[in-house]
């Protein structure tokens, strides 16, 4: 099984979209068997919280429901996870120096990414912008973003795990 971790700061807006959207995209392509993610967030502002309610609508308005539930990056995530996918240069910091604490080295630069530098549209930035105390279309750019990124990053997996696709949805 390949596991996919995204992170973000809270944990309510970017990463838990970036794992329902994921989530769908590995579904509709018959990979649920193996490939499987979640998300969590560097900091525990949102613990045991529903993600953001203007991100719930977001998703729910192109086919997705958001039910994650909030949660703290842990120690166990680095050994857990195949992949994790930082939302910021700030969280993929975070990242590295909890991993570092925890285990004494930086993780390898083939397991944590900065998500954006899968989007091909992404020009000169590689973060996905935190919508939090922005407007509804703020929310519609950061869906669009983690939609492009993920097709991108599920084609990568594809290709370098050899993976046969079940469904053509």
């Amino acid at each position: 099984m390949i596991r996919v971790l995204f992170v973000c700061l809270g944990n309510i807006c970017r990463s838990p979209v970036a794992e329902g959207v994921f989530q769908n995209l590995v579904t509709k392509n018959g990979l649920e068997n193996v490939i499987s993610c979640d998300s969590a967030g560097t900091a525990a502002y949102h613990v045991g919280s529903l993600p953001d309610k203007r991100m719930r609508k977001t998703a729910l308005e192109r086919g997705i429901t958001l039910t994650h539930t909030a949660r703290q990056l842990s120690d166990d995530d680095f050994a857990g996870f195949d992949y994790i996918m930082a939302m910021d240069e700030s969280n993929f910091s975070n990242i590295r120096e909890q991993s570092f604490r925890a285990n004494g080295y930086y993780l390898p630069d083939d397991k944590v990414y900065l998500y954006r530098l899968f989007d091909p549209e992404r020009k000169d930035s590689v973060i996905v912008p935190d919508p939090y105390y922005d407007g509804d279309s703020a929310f519609t750019d950061v869906y669009n973003i983690v939609k492009r990124s993920g097709e991108k990053f599920l084609e990568y997996l594809i290709e370098k795990h050899d993976l046969t696709l079940q469904s053509g949805d």
